[in-house]
């Protein structure tokens, strides 16, 4: 079985929505959150949520871009459970068995979309028109099937592990005019 995780692929989710999604969590469309909202009334970052954020499931949080990846049915009901609490705590769902009947549908609805091979990155556009919200969902992947690794690549490093690199952008650019850079 495949679901969807979210993305980070750079910083912007960061500044792009109120909160952002952490990268790898389950992720689902998220349409839902917007049903009681006035959406022409919709500003700044969370216009930007509505048009192009697939919610965290954990940390109800937007991503720009999810990922298809394979699962077990432990981590479709993790999904599930997790967003069920959720869905009692923050919106207003009247008990955990309709919360999960509800987060169960949600969370069907993000494996429907995962008929691509693992891997591929999948964005969502959704607008309102007609009284209805409407998505539209593309899928990205290489060209010519799976890039090969690289020798180089980036890991997230904890804080304490993190090598204390300072850039002297002033330097730098003063050093560029007399063609020498230290």
């Amino acid at each position: 079985m495949k679901l969807l995780r979210t993305i980070r692929l750079d910083p912007s989710d960061t500044f792009v929505f109120e909160k952002a999604a952490e990268p790898g969590e389950w992720a689902v469309p998220g349409s839902f959150v917007f049903w009681q909202q006035d959406i022409s009334a919709l500003e700044g970052r969370a216009r930007s949520a509505f048009r192009a954020g697939f919610l965290g499931v954990a940390s109800l949080g937007w991503s720009t871009l999810a990922q298809i990846v394979e699962t077990d049915e432990g981590g479709r009901d993790a999904a599930v459970e997790t967003l069920a609490r959720h869905l009692v705590q923050s919106f207003a769902a009247p008990d955990m068995e309709t919360a999960r009947r509800a987060a169960g549908e949600e969370v069907a609805y993000a494996a429907s979309l995962c008929e691509h091979p693992a891997d591929t990155l999948v964005a969502l556009h959704r607008v309102f028109e007609d009284g209805a919200i409407r998505e539209t969902f593309r899928t990205l992947r290489p060209r010519n099937g799976p890039k090969p690794l690289r020798v180089f690549s980036f890991l997230e490093a904890d804080e304490e592990e993190a090598p204390d690199e300072r850039i002297d952008l002033a330097g730098l650019a003063q050093g560029a005019h007399k063609g020498t850079v230290e």
